[in-house]
């Protein structure tokens, strides 16, 4: 009859690497998720009606989730930028300046891209 002997050591350096592998793949999963979850930005320029570049034109960002919404001023070179939205909302985007406005343009929750540009025009 064969005996089995008992070694707690060894079941101790088993264990430590089912609790190092659960550990590593509960980690990738997590990673996995943020990625899918990472946040978008959306940047463009104003533009005049005659296609200028406008500084100093307020851009709005509306959450349709809550209706809060950002405000950017834009730069020198009519530039603006949004960082940091979340990709499981819709947005809109629109620009004002000395009273006249841009169409508003929506940015879908479905558009799976991480970066936008989205030049905004002023009109008459």
């Amino acid at each position: 009859m064969k005996q089995f002997s008992h070694n707690p050591a060894g079941l101790k350096h088993k264990l430590a690497g089912a609790v190092v592998l659960f550990v590593i793949c509960l980690l990738v999963q997590s990673a996995a998720f943020a990625q899918n979850n990472a946040a978008r930005s959306v940047e463009g320029k104003v533009y005049s009606p005659q296609d200028a570049p406008l500084s100093s034109a307020v851009v709005y960002l509306q959450d349709s989730k809550t209706n809060n919404i950002k405000s950017f001023i834009s730069t020198q070179d009519g530039s603006y930028r949004f960082g940091q939205l979340s990709t499981d909302i819709d947005y809109q985007v629109w620009a004002e300046y000395k009273g006249k406005k841009s169409d508003r343009r929506s940015i879908s929750s479905f558009n799976s891209r991480k970066s936008l540009v989205i030049d905004l025009h002023i009109k008459d």
